[in-house]
């Protein structure tokens, strides 16, 4: 039995997520039914990352099992062809019996985008804010976040969750011409947890919260004190990583 590895982009606007849903497109059923269509049986997809609604990605990874010897390059090729162009396969691998996209996962990379103007090209894939937003108490925001942390009031209310400790090892904004850019690196994530961060920054960016609060609303393990959450649109799963895979 081969493990085959995929590395995915995709566009996100037009599908409910990742995840499989009674109606209506997901990623995981695209690919899915195309993976039928080559090998002429049903493939389950497994994904490091379930990303949500109208949620983009530049490198998810995903892998499957399956008994046929088709090369890697024709897979990879097949799949272009059967996939709708909203989704890419950037690269396919055979990889050990033993990985797996979620639990082989030692940290993973998202980046959020931020629009200072108005934009018709790139109004699907970032947040447009009219307000001025101060770069470094959002900044002074992410540096708190770094380390070891219960994201209790960063995660969508009611989630399904045994723990909220999440260990992030980079967290910082950055601008680039008239966008600003939030890129996070961590061992996990919780449910909605980068869109209501960096809700809540923009609320201290705006200064309708100070740093000192958003630090009180991180040790306060409590929903209802973070700010919004942000759109799904301006959210891209940049990267996963593994040790030795």
């Amino acid at each position: 039995m081969r493990n085959i590895k995929l590395i995915l982009e995709y566009d996100g606007t037009n599908f409910l997520g990742w995840q499989i849903q009674p109606n209506g497109r997901t990623v995981q059923r695209e690919i899915e039914q195309s993976l039928k269509q080559l090998f002429q049986e049903d493939i389950r997809v497994h994904s490091a990352g379930r990303t949500d609604a109208g949620v983009h990605a530049l490198g998810q990874v995903v892998n499957f099992r399956v008994e046929k010897q088709i090369p890697l390059f024709s897979i990879q090729r097949a799949l272009n062809s059967l996939l709708p162009e909203e989704i890419r396969v950037l690269a396919v691998e055979e990889t050990t019996t033993d990985f797996d996209a979620r639990y082989s996962a030692v940290k993973r990379h998202y980046r959020y985008l931020i629009s200072l103007v108005p934009t018709a090209i790139n109004r699907l894939y970032c947040w447009y804010v009219a307000q001025p937003l101060d770069l470094n108490l959002m900044n002074e925001c992410a540096q708190l976040i770094i380390g070891e942390h219960d994201f209790k009031s960063f995660c969508q209310a009611g989630a399904k969750v045994k723990n909220y400790q999440c260990k992030v090892e980079k967290a910082g904004w950055h601008a680039e011409g008239k966008r600003l850019i939030f890129d996070i690196v961590a061992n996990r994530f919780l449910h909605n947890m980068v869109r209501i961060l960096v809700g809540t920054m923009v609320e201290v960016g705006t200064t309708r919260l100070t740093v000192a609060e958003f630090a009180k609303i991180l040790a306060n393990r409590d929903r209802t004190q973070a700010g919004p959450t942000a759109p799904a649109r301006g959210l891209f799963l940049v990267q996963v990583f593994y040790n030795n895979a």
